[in-house]
């Protein structure tokens, strides 16, 4: 795995000075492995496999469906028919339909990936998950792992919310409002915030080669 680029290894070490938990997490569970997705078409479309399902199930699902001649293209994908993405690949029928609906507003313009990288987190956010069944998570996992965006936290995201209970002995895990509002205090690194919290939990849960799809 990638390590941290050196914007991120500053961000981590300001925030290990300013939260005794997140320190203690990096203490416990080791270096943050950095990881990463493709940007573009390929990531949004790998989002979409991991979506509900274990990370093992999206993993073997994502290595199916990127076998498909076309499959990573939108115009290609869209040339797929069910008996190739549902029953080669294994998707569900919602997650093809879902993967040809990503398809179609890239290939109608609708989706402009091209101009991300000017447009604000929110907006970001917005213009991704206008798209039928990216969703808000969907946009905020891709943007913080195929964008680097760093001051992103998935709020709706239940492993999150685990880690934090776990890690800072809550009494109740937090509701996305509650955990985006605790998440404030991290700005502005909260997606490594996330990161560390994420890392925290595959150590915690047993499961070190776990991703936020395992959760999301």
């Amino acid at each position: 795995m990638l390590n941290p680029p050196e914007w991120a290894e500053r961000g981590l070490a300001a925030l290990a000075m300013a939260d005794p938990a997140l320190h203690g997490a990096i203490a416990r569970c080791g270096p943050l492995p950095w990881r990463r997705r493709p940007r573009g078409f390929p990531g949004l479309l790998r989002a979409v496999c991991g979506q509900q399902i274990s990370n093992r199930a999206a993993g073997a699902i994502w290595s199916r469906l990127q076998a498909l001649p076309g499959a990573l293209e939108p115009a290609g994908l869209l040339a797929l028919d069910d008996a190739a993405l549902c029953g080669q690949a294994g998707l569900s029928r919602p997650k093809a339909a879902h993967a040809r609906s990503l398809a179609t507003a890239i290939t109608e313009g609708r989706l402009r990936l091209e101009e991300l990288p000017g447009m604000t987190d929110e907006e970001a956010i917005a213009h991704l998950s206008a798209v039928r069944g990216l969703g808000r998570w969907t946009a905020q996992v891709h943007l913080l792992f195929a964008e680097d965006r760093p001051d992103l936290f998935p709020e709706g995201d239940i492993a999150l919310a685990a880690s934090l209970t776990h890690l800072r002995a809550l009494p109740a895990r937090p509701a996305p409002k509650a955990l985006a509002v605790l998440a404030l205090e991290w700005a502005p690194y909260r997606s490594l915030a996330a990161r560390l919290l994420w890392h925290h939990w595959r150590h915690a849960s047993g499961r070190p080669g776990a991703d936020p799809e395992d959760d999301g």
